[in-house]
């Protein structure tokens, strides 16, 4: 049976988003960035996205938190990984893996 219009898949409920308080910096067309984004869904990770500009001058309040303006940058409570995909995976997987 095929759930009703609008309602919402019968899975849904099986597979939970985890709330935080992770924001990630980043930009769609970043390859590094998909990737940090892709493990994030694995871990079935409730997030933010910031999108920056493509200008680096233009990242303000990247530098602002980071002191530098590479993108992926991860912002979590008190942890900061700036500009390091692998880091930023390796540190969720750690943090929300199961």
């Amino acid at each position: 049976m095929l759930p009703a219009a609008g309602a919402p898949p019968a899975f849904a409920d099986s597979f939970p988003m985890i709330a935080t308080d992770i924001v990630l910096y980043q930009a769609e067309w970043c390859g590094y960035c998909a990737r940090v984004r892709g493990v994030m869904t694995d871990l079935l990770l409730d997030y933010r996205v910031v999108n920056v500009p493509r200008n680096h001058g233009e990242r303000v309040v990247v530098k602002e938190l980071f002191g530098r303006t590479g993108i992926p940058s991860l912002v979590d409570g008190d942890v900061k990984i700036a500009d390091d995909d692998d880091a930023i995976i390796a540190y969720l997987r750690k943090t929300y893996g199961k």
